[in-house]
């Protein structure tokens, strides 16, 4: 089985591509908010999967972490809104609250599991 590596830099890939598995790295945006983070996202998300030949209906399993498990409600919104062109195809999902991210203006993290 060969492995695709999609937006590679010297440090890491941006998704993975392993037979009929694809899995991205934790995806991060700028933003003032936790929702225009998680809008810009859940935008790579879908271009990342896009490149790996598939989409957001075959999400398997969704991590995600925030600095302040108060903003929960907030990312809720946006994922609903983003999840809901694919009724019923919701995938499971895990959200956590992490001391910090990578740089100090992340507010959410979200990395994802996806089949082809």
């Amino acid at each position: 089985m060969s492995v695709q590596r999609i937006e590679q830099n010297p440090r890491m890939s941006e998704a993975s591509k392993a037979g009929n598995l694809v899995i991205l790295a934790g995806q991060v945006a700028d933003g003032d908010t936790v929702a225009s983070q998680a809008q810009s996202i859940f935008n790579s998300i879908d271009a990342l999967l896009e490149k790996a030949g598939t989409h957001k209906a075959n999400i398997l399993f969704a991590n995600i972490y925030l600095t302040d498990i108060n903003d929960f409600d907030e990312l809720n919104k946006v994922w609903e809104g983003w999840v809901a062109a694919d009724q019923g195809q919701t995938p499971s999902r895990a959200t956590m609250q992490v001391v910090r991210l990578a740089r100090p203006e992340w507010k959410v993290e979200v990395q994802v599991f996806a089949t082809v």
